[in-house]
């Protein structure tokens, strides 16, 4: 089939009088690709490099024009040998241009960008887990020294390594369009990290940066610190899934007192716990900027809940903190609950601790919290009988709801001498003899909150506001 459109397309040129197909492609050849110099591991990035590109010449650029974009690519498949994309060609003409899982590979990179460089639509392409190596990093790159109408590029799980690191790095230095990379699962280990930390020094145009799912240590986040300190672009850092624990959470945590761009830093899956809690606590106390920090996932206690708490009780910029799937209890819950609601200056509307079982206090004081702050969201969990316990009060205001009496008229007509007191026994006895339908135990909570120093005495004169 390709050959009967080769031999069509031929005809039709030939007709015209236009340049034989084998002008619309670079002049260069993959023997030749494969003999350029790559760069070694010891090799500095400088911003003075420049690349060879085999991608087009001026002769090429100007046949391509005659060439609608399927033609050219078709073209640029048969020419490099690779397979074609049938998703690019159905989605000719839209701005994202999503390819993610279909194999493409470093040849099928190849014709993506003589495609590409030139192209003015495509402002999202995704090339998630699709083989390219570092030698479809480098097409991509070369693409991109022309192209300037695609912001964001996803190469997550590329199999990119070290080498990869420095091509993109490369990249970067000089790079005026893309605001968002996507480089996660790549297998980046703290060498690779400084090649983008050093690039990013100072860059103001990269917004979102994904490097999770790598082999980020204590040296990784010392370049990242490092890096964050002098950033001026970044709102959003995704290092999830690394190892940045001791030495590379406290450097890390060191950039972000400065740093005064970041809006979203994800961190879970990186072992944090005590050490790294604190230093992030200490963050917090300075950094103004940051709405969003995922924490879930790591290894932080009741204990290391605390000493992150010292940060949120001076805090007051950040919005959501992400705390599931640690070892926390309600202990920690309460803590980081009461730090919340006890910082007037706060700005914190969603905590999710929603693989903690809470108790009936936790939820008590959620409720008188959210009274004050409608905004409040604590994902958590809880035990039926906890759930069913915290209902109480309510079931109690309903039913004298019904019977348009208030808490205060229900206390008072059992106080009759008016001593503002009454007996835990004498409110139980009337409780039951009102057939108000709580069950035992939720009776006995309802005692509890009522009567929180276990005198067996209610003072109902403090549960005004309730009525």
């Amino acid at each position: 089939m390709m050959d009967q459109w080769k031999e069509s397309s031929e005809e039709e040129e030939e007709e015209e009088q236009q340049p034989s197909d084998q002008s619309v492609l670079p002049t260069g050849s993959q023997d030749q690709l494969e003999d350029e110099e790559k760069p070694t591991q010891a090799q500095e990035v400088t911003s003075g490099d420049e690349w060879d590109t085999d991608l087009e010449t001026d002769k090429a650029t100007n046949e391509k024009q005659c060439l609608s974009c399927a033609e050219l690519y078709l073209q640029a498949c048969w020419w490099t040998g690779s397979v074609p994309v049938s998703s690019f060609l159905r989605h000719l003409g839209e701005a994202s241009l999503n390819l993610n899982h279909y194999g493409v590979g470093p040849l099928g990179a190849k014709a993506l960008a003589i495609v590409l460089q030139n192209d003015i639509v495509v402002t999202n392409l995704e090339l998630e887990d699709n083989g390219l190596g570092a030698e479809g990093a480098r097409y991509m790159v070369e693409m991109l020294q022309t192209n300037i109408s695609i912001q964001s590029l996803n190469l997550s799980n590329n199999q990119l390594h070290l080498e990869g690191a420095h091509i993109i790095s490369k990249m970067l230095l000089d790079n005026y369009y893309i605001k968002s990379l996507k480089l996660s699962g790549n297998d980046f280990d703290d060498s690779a990290v400084k090649y983008f930390a050093d690039a990013l020094k100072g860059d103001y145009v990269v917004k979102e940066l994904d490097l999770s799912h790598n082999r980020f240590c204590n040296t990784g986040g010392e370049h990242l610190g490092h890096m964050l300190a002098t950033n001026v672009g970044i709102e959003v850092l995704n290092l999830s899934w690394n190892h940045l624990r001791m030495g590379g959470a406290v450097a890390l945590s060191a950039g972000l007192k400065v740093n005064s761009t970041l809006k979203q830093l994800q961190l879970s899956w990186n072992g944090f716990g005590h050490i790294e809690a604190e230093s992030l606590g200490q963050a917090l106390k300075q950094n103004s900027t940051l709405v969003l920090l995922d924490l879930s996932s790591n290894r932080i206690d009741d204990q290391a809940a605390t000493l992150l708490c010292q940060g949120l009780a001076a805090n007051d910029t950040l919005r959501v903190l992400k705390l599931s799937q640690n070892p926390l209890t309600n202990i920690g819950a309460l803590t980081l609950l009461k730090t919340v609601t006890n910082n007037m200056k706060s700005a914190v509307e969603e905590i999710d601790i929603s693989t903690v079982f809470v108790c009936e206090a936790f939820v008590e004081l959620l409720e008188k919290a959210c009274q004050g702050r409608p905004a409040l969201d604590v994902r958590h969990s809880a035990m039926s009988s906890v759930t069913r316990n915290s209902s109480a009060l309510q079931i109690f205001q309903k039913f004298l709801e019904e019977r348009n009496e208030s808490i205060m008229d229900f206390f008072q007509a059992l106080d009759k001498e008016g001593t503002t007191k009454v007996s835990t026994s004498a409110f139980r006895k009337a409780v039951k003899a009102a057939n108000i339908p709580l069950d035992q135990r939720q009776l006995e909570w309802l005692i509890r909150m009522f009567d929180k120093k276990c005198t067996a005495t209610i003072i109902y004169s403090q549960f005004a506001e309730l009525s």
